[in-house]
């Protein structure tokens, strides 16, 4: 198990790095709106590249931070209904939920998502806007952000049966992330 936890640590860290790295992503794409917003409204000029470009972006910051806000456990829960049951359902709720649905989906989604990207590379295809980019790099994404997200829930699934037998303290700490609303 010690090397299991190595591997997960390896793939913490990793992710840690990718998720502020996208972080960046966030101040190019709100410069990148702001010029396209002066631009338009002051010489009145717009481009389609600059659209596509927010959205590749904003694209890149949810699909490539989604295993980041995973591994900091700020993903979306039903706390509601999670803070009532015991740690250790909570865990099992967390184990299960990994192998049957979350790991099977990122599975499914890379699957159909690399040859859905190869094609589109293959054939340079390109933006049907008049102006627009080249898609490919947009359809890179999809296959790429839940392989990562794939990775991270190994390292979740590794941590929280860690935790199941005693062998680390939880990293997410006893309570959930969130306090319940009132």
């Amino acid at each position: 198990m010690n090397a299991l936890l190595a591997i997960s640590r390896v793939i913490d860290a990793v992710n840690e790095k990718l998720g502020r790295a996208t972080g960046w992503l966030i101040l190019a794409a709100v410069t990148v709106s702001s010029v396209n917003a002066l631009v338009r409204f002051s010489i009145n000029r717009s481009s389609n590249a600059w659209l596509e470009l927010q959205w590749y972006l904003f694209g890149a910051v949810v699909l490539l931070g989604a295993a980041y806000t995973f591994k900091a456990n700020e993903h979306i829960r039903i706390d509601i209904l999670s803070s009532r049951l015991s740690k250790r359902s909570r865990d099992w709720i967390d184990i299960v939920g990994h192998i049957l649905f979350l790991m099977p989906l990122c599975l499914v989604i890379m699957w159909l998502g690399w040859p859905f990207f190869l094609r589109s590379f293959a054939q340079a295809e390109v933006s049907s806007s008049a102006g627009g980019l080249i898609v490919w790099p947009a359809k890179l994404l999809v296959p790429l952000g839940f392989t990562i997200l794939f990775i991270q829930s190994i390292s979740e699934l590794i941590k929280r049966v860690a935790v199941m037998q005693g062998l680390i303290e939880d990293p997410h700490g006893v309570a959930s992330a969130h306090a319940p609303t009132e």
